[in-house]
């Protein structure tokens, strides 16, 4: 994420924060490009520059320090105990995504179909956003409507139901920062002093 801003960087993770405790899987090498990200927009943290430092056999570390990283910045985030609170978390979650676009709105509707709404019996309330997922799911160069015009109105279903959230539906933990570590926080090598300084090349 070239040139980010420290809001930007700091949304990246608690997206990535987010994500997690809702179950999704992050790979170790988005927590680590995005503490880089972190560091080089000056966002301020202990673990931050341990975790962007990581070379690629420390890799294992990575969630651990995102972890302090979280509890350092204040980003920590609680999904709901309960299963289907979870579910729908999961779901108002996803429809934000799509609507900031930070996923393309088919990939988001087909995961709010197959995660959440199956789960929860196909509640009237997902009912726009998965008829989007299956006509988009079904489309073919022969029809008369475009994927780009499918693709919008799965992103305006995915906005009406971001709308239509209510402030219990996602329990988000906020912890006041502490700049300390943790004990047992691993520390920088000679190898990860230097990739933090020169960047990370990650796919």
């Amino acid at each position: 994420m070239p040139g980010v801003t420290k809001a930007q960087a700091l949304k990246q993770l608690r997206t990535l924060a987010q994500a997690r405790a809702l179950g999704r899987h992050v790979g170790s090498d988005r927590l680590i490009q995005a503490a880089v990200d972190a560091l080089l927009a000056d966002v301020d943290s202990p673990s931050l520059p341990l975790l962007a430092g990581l070379g690629r056999r420390e890799e294992h570390c990575a969630r651990e320090l995102f972890d302090h990283v979280e509890d350092e910045l204040g980003i920590g985030f609680e999904a709901p105990a309960d299963p289907t609170a979870a579910k729908w978390a999961l779901a108002y979650w996803l429809a934000d995504q799509v609507v900031d676009g930070s996923l393309d709105p088919a990939v988001g509707a087909d995961l709010i179909w197959a995660e959440v709404a199956m789960d929860l019996d196909y509640p009237e309330e997902l009912r726009p956003v998965v008829m989007c997922a299956i006509r988009l799911a079904d489309w073919d160069e022969s029809w008369g409507t475009s994927l780009e015009q499918l693709k919008e109105e799965a992103l305006r279903a995915a906005r009406e139901l971001v709308e239509r959230r209510g402030p219990e539906t996602i329990a988000c933990h906020t912890t006041e920062p502490r700049n300390r570590l943790r004990s047992g926080t691993p520390r920088l090598t000679p190898a990860s002093t230097a990739a933090v300084s020169r960047g990370r090349d990650v796919s």
